[in-house]
């Protein structure tokens, strides 16, 4: 009987479920998109029932698509989009509020307050980030501030607190698992990236009680089984849940990029890009972030990080806020149709900018524009602006880590544009590596899974799984990558200074 990981990918848009064999290939997936809400500028929201709703019907689409029956699943592994933020009470499983994304920016005024306080330094030692509205703490602190009664509760021990992980991880298993993992922990602004606790001054800092936490584990490790009777899953009792990880973690370990130096960008709603720095955290000179990249066999992997707001989502924007496509991959044919954007250049700050500048209050910017003008250009320029913000990540991290990048994997919907990777090589001046199968995010999720049950060996039976589909050089000189980036540089500051 041929036997299969499950990955649930649960991502910002959408829930997937995805079945891999052994040699790293799809044998059933599906998708379901959900509802996003903007409640008022800045305000990002889900309804982590509606989360939990799409996830299981992915899996069982999933199922059928592969033609897989419950029996044939050796394993699950969760990755999950990170920050977003769920509170929930204990005896019931009700969301007191919406989930708060890792978009929203509500935030912001107690990130100020935090940063007034003198809890910077504090805050980047101990937790590897930077105080931003980005980050789960400040989410968990506005809940407790603005909902009716849910202070009280809190304190009275009665709520819990997860990122998407924890809150699948405790449904699945019929509320008897609390848990998240490091890599996801290291993303809520709370956690001592080297010590492996809860910090008591943050939590201390924006009253947060600790009864509300989630233990924290390695990312192959048990999280527990299914429970009977969950409804619309019951033939999976019993399956363990074995590994989790955030999404851009999964991805790099989905790559392959186990060792020190090796990087990865994700291209999807926004951009993501990782390296690994070994055993051994590194705090960034340049506005990028250092993390938890995987807790495997005893050991702890660390990463830095740059994020990108607004990546694959200015695609999206494209579509349903212009009407200029009608599905995501026209964004290819529109933009292939023209050699260049014209001059125009668009900065996607729609919720701020993330690294390097981490500027809450810049907000978008279009530039250039003429009456010769036309939507091809435009459609250019939201690809050009994707590969633009992910050299601005490259430049920080070259200087963070002394030297430059010889290869960037990539992954993620919109690293199939071919027309995006290479401008992005031409951006770069180094080659982008496609691989096979772009879907590392959930890959990586089933490998850490596959590895705790014996699926997989070890890291060199999964090394061998990586097939690589394309690979992008550069097609510019330095002089044209010079010009065409202090160009961008500028088109920033603007979006920086745009109430001025």
């Amino acid at each position: 009987m041929e036997r299969y990981v499950l990955a649930l990918d649960q991502g910002t848009t959408s829930s997937r479920a995805i079945f891999f064999d052994k040699a790293g290939g799809i044998h059933g997936t599906a998708q379901l998109e959900f509802k996003q809400y903007y409640p008022h500028d800045g305000w990002v929201e889900h309804d982590p029932m509606e989360i939990l709703r799409s996830q299981k019907l992915a899996i069982t689409a999933a199922m059928e698509q592969g033609g897989i029956t419950a029996e044939q699943i050796a394993a699950i592994g969760i990755t999950n989009q990170r920050e977003t933020t769920v509170v929930w009470e204990k005896a019931t499983g009700r969301p007191v509020y919406n989930a708060i994304v890792w978009q929203c920016r509500r935030t912001a005024d107690i990130c100020e307050k935090l940063i007034a306080d003198g809890l910077s330094d504090h805050v980047t030692e101990r937790t590897g980030l930077l105080i931003d509205a980005y980050f789960s703490a400040t989410k968990i602190k506005w809940i407790l501030d603005n909902v009716d009664g849910a202070r009280e509760k809190a304190e009275r021990g009665e709520l819990l607190f997860g990122t998407i992980d924890t809150w699948l991880i405790w449904w699945l298993t019929g509320g008897k698992v609390h848990a998240t993992d490091y890599s996801n922990a290291s993303r809520t602004m709370l956690f001592d990236i080297d010590k492996l606790i809860w910090d008591e001054r943050i939590l201390k800092a924006l009253d947060i009680p600790a009864s509300m936490l989630p233990s924290a584990l390695p990312s192959s490790g048990d999280f527990g089984r299914v429970a009977a009777g969950i409804t619309g899953l019951e033939a999976l009792a019993g399956i363990p849940i074995c590994g989790v990880a955030g999404d851009q973690q999964a991805a790099l370990f989905g790559q392959g990029c186990f060792s020190k130096g090796q990087a990865k960008n994700t291209y999807g709603t926004g951009c993501f890009l990782m390296m690994n720095t070994g055993e051994k955290s590194m705090r960034s000179r340049n506005g990028l972030v250092s993390t938890i990249a995987w807790g495997l066999d005893g050991a702890v992997e660390y990463a830095l990080e740059g994020s990108v707001f607004n990546g694959g989502s200015v695609i999206k924007w494209l579509r349903d806020g212009l009407g200029l496509i009608k599905s995501a991959p026209e964004v290819n044919i529109l933009a292939e149709s023209v050699p260049d954007s014209g001059g125009v250049l668009l900065v996607p700050a729609f919720t701020g900018l993330g690294a390097p500048y981490w500027d809450m209050y810049a907000r978008g910017t279009m530039v250039g524009i003429t009456r010769g003008t036309t939507a091809a250009h435009i459609a250019r320029a939201v690809l050009d602006s994707i590969a633009y913000q992910v050299t601005d990540l490259i430049k920080a991290m070259e200087d963070d880590v002394g030297f430059r990048l010889s290869e960037l994997r990539v992954d993620g919907g919109a690293s199939v544009s071919n027309i995006l990777m290479q401008t992005q090589s031409d951006m770069l001046g180094v080659a982008i590596n496609r691989p096979a199968v772009v879907e590392t995010t959930a890959l990586g999720a089933a490998y850490l899974a596959g590895l705790y049950v014996g699926f997989w060996r070890d890291l060199e039976d999964i090394e061998m799984n990586r097939k690589v589909e394309r690979v992008f050089e550069p097609q510019i000189d330095e002089p044209e990558r010079k010009r065409r980036y202090a160009r961008w540089q500028r088109a920033v500051e603007r979006s920086r200074n745009w109430s001025n």
